[in-house]
């Protein structure tokens, strides 16, 4: 992925985007907010002023020429719920809290985003089609298999074959970064799987978590091609003047946007 800025913000932008599409997955820098919010923290459930929070969502959707109040973000709460937004609406303020943790649209006049800081966003589309999601990917949204939710999601109301999608995963905490404990283990073995491939244990009972690692694979089952799919390098923990962390910051931090938008 490459750096782009856009006045004074900035953010990593896919590579294979199509033209029609504006996308990609926002630094803290460019805002308002004082530490430890400095500066563009971007999430409406934090505890920043909220002053500056809007004034940090002003700017960042006056970059991309729109308002604020297109720029929609919802409730995440860690499940498996979808968001399917197929129809024109005027107004965005009655889903900011609908409890989901994945959207999906083909309307052109909103931007939808995932809101994180260690969880992983990511980012499906289909140019051609007009197709865009994006979902929020913790240990437990990669565990419960939300992405292959998402992925049928399209495929069930847009008649989309799988094999043409394409995704990006964005940011988010390194697996030399993240040590999980038996219930996640548990989880991943009831789950969606893949365990063995996207863990390595570091003492009794602890395994680092390779959540890049398990999109891929869940992106993969699903029928996505492996060159139409990307990951980000970039670990949120090992780079604060990028990316807020919750594990860094102890949980007194902001939020980096993973967005996307039909132009």
């Amino acid at each position: 992925m490459k750096l782009v800025r856009k006045g004074k913000i900035s953010y990593l932008q896919p590579k294979q985007l199509p033209e029609n599409l504006s996308a990609g997955f926002s630094t803290r820098n460019g805002g308002v907010s004082r530490p430890p919010y400095n500066s563009l923290n971007l999430g409406l459930g934090t505890d920043d002023q909220v002053a500056s929070i809007e004034g940090n969502r002003a700017a960042f959707t006056r970059a991309f020429d729109i308002s604020p109040h297109q720029l929609l973000t919802v409730k995440q709460v860690h499940g498996e719920n979808i968001l399917l937004i197929d129809e024109p609406n005027p107004d965005l303020s009655h889903f900011l809290t609908v409890e989901v943790d994945a959207i999906v649209t083909n309307q052109a006049d909103i931007m939808i985003g995932v809101l994180t800081a260690d969880c992983f966003p990511l980012l499906i589309w289909h140019g051609e089609k007009k197709i865009i999601a994006v979902i929020h990917a913790g240990w437990r949204g990669a565990a419960n298999g939300l992405i292959a939710k998402v992925i049928q999601t399209i495929h069930t109301n847009f008649c989309c074959p799988t094999a043409e999608l394409q995704a990006a995963v964005g940011p988010g905490i390194g697996t030399h970064n993240y040590e999980v404990d038996r219930p996640v283990r548990d989880a991943f073995r009831q789950g969606t799987g893949f365990w063995n491939q996207i863990s390595k244990e570091t003492r009794l009972g602890h395994w680092h978590l390779n959540i890049p690692l398990s999109c891929q694979l869940q992106l993969e089952q699903s029928g996505l091609k492996p060159q139409n799919i990307e990951i980000t390098e970039e670990c949120t923990c090992c780079h604060p003047e990028l990316f807020f962390s919750h594990r860094r910051d102890n949980g007194i931090t902001g939020r980096q946007l993973g967005f996307m938008q039909l132009t």
